[in-house]
């Protein structure tokens, strides 16, 4: 496959007429390029840290994810996450990132982001569970499987299943099903 160079042409005009959001962050998380389309849903970002266009909720996530693209698999990867439009409303999208590679090391991540169903407000927090077993937690409501949960938050089964025993032992449940019994009568 030629090179970008052999091609020939102006690749960076190219992308920016792609309908497709679309964005370059640099490996401190920094935004550096959007294409039009991409400014059209979060507006001018450009020099802010992917955190400021990320629902708050989504932050640790979003970090995590990053990270993943800069150090994990060369075929990059592809996740759902909530971004903050440009007039602060919530957007749910699926994100498809590949590693940017530069002098043999990775100096960044290239992504588009598709717009998907709008996911609800992000759902009330157990105050004695920290925010991973928040989130486990309503996993567990909404009928993930052990499994499952390991490939949504991206950590191993071992890791799944401490974060259910602790939340277990925190709610004082006795299952699985208690625990999310327990949680939806204290609406959690």
């Amino acid at each position: 496959m030629p090179d970008l160079d052999a091609i020939g042409g102006n690749v960076p005009s190219a992308l920016e007429r792609v309908r497709v959001p679309s964005y370059v962050i640099d490996r401190d998380g920094i935004v550096r390029w959007l294409n039009a389309a991409a400014r059209a849903i979060v507006g001018d970002v450009r020099g802010q840290h992917l955190t400021s266009v990320v629902a708050p909720e989504e932050k640790r996530r979003a970090l995590e994810i990053f990270i993943r693209n800069l150090t994990g698999s060369p075929l990059g990867s592809d996740n759902h996450v909530v971004v903050m439009g440009a007039d602060g409303e919530r957007i749910a999208v699926q994100l498809s990132a590949v590693p940017l590679v530069g002098d043999d090391r990775v100096i960044g991540v290239f992504g588009q982001a598709k717009q998907v169903e709008e996911k609800p407000a992000p759902p009330p927090v157990h105050p004695q569970l920290t925010p991973r077993q928040n989130e486990v937690l309503h996993l567990l409501q909404e009928g993930h499987s052990t499994q499952q949960i390991s490939d949504e938050l991206h950590v191993s089964l071992a890791t799944v299943r401490n974060h259910i025993r602790h939340l277990l032992q925190t709610l004082g449940a006795h299952s699985r099903l208690e625990a999310v019994a327990l949680a939806n009568r204290e609406h959690v």
